[in-house]
């Protein structure tokens, strides 16, 4: 028992002591915290500040993309392009590596010195990349995304995310644009194959009407009748109905050679064939359908892009706090270490 006294109170004294130790040394602590803060005050200002500019899209309404549907749905054969299928394609463009490497050539690259633009392409990318972001803004609004540059000039970072945002939505309006376009170019030369079969089976229907005919005629002028029979009362009608198929040459060879000649000058089959006119009134449409880029558009901006007014980066009292604690446990430190170096160097036995 008291051997742990006596330990207990050599402890105590050598705290008393280290404590001391340090008190004499106040002037050191104090010296090496000021050196170490006014090193963190001079980097947090002087060194280049950094804004964020952050823009946020989200999808397009239905009258932003009307004009795609033109001609679309019912019976078209077309589907109608939904708000999903569209912002779908902006948001393959707003990711894609693509559209990184255009913005890479010509916004990144022409906004560097001279000097800065013989470095390395693939390390430039890669400091572009840590200064874009486009990212999802949460879990709970999936379609919303937002694109952020982090740059010293406040301006430069709020017209590079609009310029980005802007070109996404350029690349994928000519993509949807050249799709619908051949979407109705398909539907235009569908339609014309469905008239020039239709002309065709006119046609051979038309030859097989004169065969029909013809044989008709023989059939009447063996038996001498010229003119159909004169049939009264309720039988007429009945007969006069079914002058068609075996009964054909009791229309009479008179109106049977005027059918037949009738058959063979005709000049064009368009007028019998079925839904011919809307066909062409169908292709005509969808030949010169004109789509305005100008009022279609692929997403929606959430809200006008403000210019940041406060740096990100430095955080100025952060750095100031951080050099504060760094110097004051630099010093104490230092003080410890010479307070205790007499005793270090008693008990470490000299090198022969």
């Amino acid at each position: 028992m008291r051997n742990e006294s006596e330990r207990r109170s050599h402890d105590e004294i050598d705290l008393f002591e280290l404590l001391e130790g340090l008190w004499r040394q106040k002037l050191l602590i104090i010296l090496s915290t000021v050196i170490v803060t006014a090193g963190a005050v001079a980097y947090a200002l002087l060194a280049t500040p950094i804004y964020e500019a952050k823009v946020v899209v989200q999808p397009p309404t239905q009258s932003n993309i009307a004009q795609l549907n033109y001609g679309r749905g019912g019976d078209s054969g077309l589907a109608v392009l939904s708000v999903k299928d569209v912002y779908d394609v902006y948001l393959r463009n707003l990711l894609s590596e693509s559209l990184r490497r255009e913005f890479f050539r010509k916004v990144y690259l022409p906004s560097l010195q001279e000097g800065e633009r013989q470095g390395s392409q693939d390390d430039l990318y890669g400091r572009m990349n840590s200064i874009l972001t486009v990212a999802v803004t949460s879990k709970e609004t999936p379609s919303r995304y937002y694109v952020m540059a982090s740059l010293p000039v406040a301006e430069q970072a709020a017209q590079w995310v609009v310029q980005y945002v802007q070109m996404a939505g350029e690349h994928a309006k000519r993509e949807v644009i050249k799709d619908v376009r051949g979407d109705v170019m398909v539907k235009a030369s569908n339609l014309e194959q469905q008239i020039t079969a239709g002309r065709e089976t006119a046609r051979k229907q038309r030859e097989d009407q004169i065969i029909q005919l013809t044989e008709a005629l023989r059939v009447a002028e063996s038996i001498g009748l010229e003119r159909p029979p004169i049939i009264s009362n309720s039988l007429s009608s009945e007969v006069s109905a079914g002058m068609d198929g075996t009964l054909t040459y009791m229309r009479g060879s008179k109106a049977l050679r005027a059918e037949i000649e009738n058959l063979r000058n005709r000049a064009s089959d368009d007028p019998f064939i079925d839904n011919l006119r809307a066909r062409q009134e169908a292709i005509a449409f969808y030949r010169t359908l004109e789509l305005d880029p100008g009022v279609i558009e692929m997403y929606r901006q959430d809200g006008a892009i403000e210019l940041p007014d406060r740096p990100v980066k430095p955080k100025k009292q952060f750095i100031v706090v951080l050099g504060v604690i760094a110097g004051l446990v630099l010093g104490i430190s230092i003080a410890l270490i010479r307070h205790m170096w007499p005793t270090i160097s008693r008990r470490v036995p000299p090198m022969a």
